[in-house]
């Protein structure tokens, strides 16, 4: 699809990825048009659609996960029929897409330079924040070293990632609990929160991203840059919003091996 954001970054030939917008789906509003969420309340026909049309736009299978906030990591070794409780996946097998599905959550991809992994991970405030130092983003970047059998000398530069679309650092508004959070595990993280009135703050989610990324040694970060053209409240032509729109679909982030 020509809405269709594709990843610039360096990542193998046989690496794909794409991130859906609202474009090219057959949902009626406020779903519209390509709604790839089954639990938001959309006709389960249409979703099942427009799942179908992404399937066939990427040749490869998406694997869509059941997403609860969390940091579990899903090794995904083929399709799926039943529900994934996960908010990561990886896979070595070709034609199987990592898939996160996303309405102001950061989606997050990964590969190595060598091509023989992908992953997806979707990244709210709190599976970004994990537990004791330990998100999301942490849980899949070691299953992606061990997977790709990179030391970790090696992994700051042969791990690389993309950050796609999501709520941006002039939206995304937070209770003076979040910031307080961040800043006990990385006092730098104090640098992306702006206080917004009375016991409330605004958050730069990819900016929170970056610094765990950078804190795990990554040196190849790609993609969403905080910068508007990022974010999914801005611009709801484009992209669906939670927080804008309350009712509305989801997108998904996708990276996969070529058959």
């Amino acid at each position: 699809m020509t809405d269709w954001i594709v990843p610039d970054w360096p990542a193998p030939a046989q690496v794909r990825a794409v991130f859906t917008t609202r474009a090219g789906g057959v949902s009626a509003a406020p779903y519209d048009a390509l709604n790839l969420g089954d639990h938001v309340g959309d006709v389960l026909a249409d979703v099942q659609a427009n799942r179908a049309r992404l399937a066939d736009a990427i040749a490869a299978q998406p694997v869509f996960l059941q997403q609860v906030h969390g940091r579990v990591v899903a090794h995904l070794t083929g399709p799926s029929q039943a529900p994934v409780v996960a908010d990561a996946s990886f896979t070595t097998q070709p034609g199987i897409a990592c898939t996160a599905m996303v309405a102001d959550c950061l989606p997050v991809l990964f590969t190595d330079t060598r091509g023989t992994v992908v992953a997806a991970a979707h990244a709210g405030w709190r599976g970004l924040l994990g537990t004791d130092g330990q998100g999301v983003l942490e849980s899949i970047y070691k299953e992606i070293t061990v997977q790709a059998h990179v030391a970790s000398a090696q992994a700051a530069t042969e791990i690389i990632a993309w950050l796609g679309p999501c709520i941006g650092p002039t939206a995304f508004e937070v209770g003076p609990e979040v910031p307080a959070a961040f800043i006990a595990q990385q006092p730098e993280a104090a640098a992306l929160f702006v206080r917004h009135g009375p016991d409330k703050w605004l958050a730069n989610l990819p900016g929170l991203a970056r610094l765990r990324l950078q804190a795990l040694g990554l040196q190849g970060i790609y993609g969403n840059d905080g910068s508007l053209d990022w974010c999914t409240v801005n611009h709801p032509s484009r992209f669906f919003s939670y927080r804008r729109s309350g009712v509305c679909g989801r997108m998904a982030a996708c990276i996969w091996l070529q058959a």
